[in-house]
């Protein structure tokens, strides 16, 4: 079975619809890719599944569990983290005691301070940001504050990352690097991961399979190279007359 599926997903805000009756899977160990221009409900269906927002209709489960009608504290404690397009740190305490509030967070058991920051400080070296533990986070630059955001979320100990657009900003070698961090994180911590992305090249070099929204509705989806030349996917991107 899937890890996470989604059925008929649909989200209206006043009447108007976000997401119209999307179908997705999210298969264990892979990395999926959700592409779409802007506005297409992207951030809207990580909003649905991590419980920010329930769903106008359909259903998301994970591992067979209905999760859609779960706040977001329950849905992070099942095994699903996230991180944000804008990241937004807490900047006047440290990047340990940032990364030790995701350890926290996503236990349900009570655990010792100095167990919470020995993850989160374990978090940090995966990310390579273990010699600023000490720095305020206001001190980061934002390439930096892209990867305390990773390292909090994984700090949660997830077996489900959705990550939001962690590209953007960034520059190609930049970009490069994240890249790498994506796959470790799915290969060495066996982590699997959902994908938001606008970085198109990125996206198509590392994500097994694609999703693509548009206005909210499913039009495509399979693997990179099979997206990459479907009509409506470049109608989509770059107007009809243009395709």
């Amino acid at each position: 079975m899937p890890l996470l599926v989604g059925t008929g997903v649909t989200k209206r805000f006043h009447g108007l619809p976000a997401l119209k009756e999307v179908d997705f899977t999210l298969e264990k160990g892979e990395i999926l890719g959700l592409i779409g221009p802007n506005g297409a409900g992207k951030t809207t269906l990580f909003n649905v599944i991590s419980g920010f927002y329930s769903p106008t209709s359909g259903t998301v489960k994970y591992n067979e569990k209905t999760i859609h009608n779960l706040k977001p504290h329950q849905v992070c404690r099942l095994g699903i983290a996230r991180t944000f397009q804008v990241v937004n740190p807490f900047l006047n305490i440290t990047v340990l005691e940032n990364a030790t509030a995701g350890s926290l967070f996503g236990k349900v058991r009570n655990i010792r301070i100095e167990e919470a920051n020995d993850k989160a400080l374990s978090c940090l070296k995966f990310v390579n940001l273990d010699d600023r533990k000490d720095d305020l986070a206001k001190n980061l630059n934002i390439v930096e504050r892209k990867r305390l955001e990773i390292a909090r979320a994984l700090a949660t100990e997830p077996k489900v990352l959705l990550l939001d657009e962690p590209l953007s900003g960034l520059n190609p070698t930049e970009i490069m690097n994240a890249c790498k961090l994506v796959r470790r994180i799915r290969d060495d911590l066996d982590i699997t991961i959902f994908w938001i992305e606008h970085v198109m090249k990125a996206v198509m070099c590392t994500a097994e399979r694609l999703i693509v929204l548009d206005s909210g509705e499913k039009i495509a989806e399979g693997k990179p190279e099979e997206v990459s030349g479907n009509k409506r996917v470049i109608e989509a991107y770059l107007g009809e007359e243009r395709a």
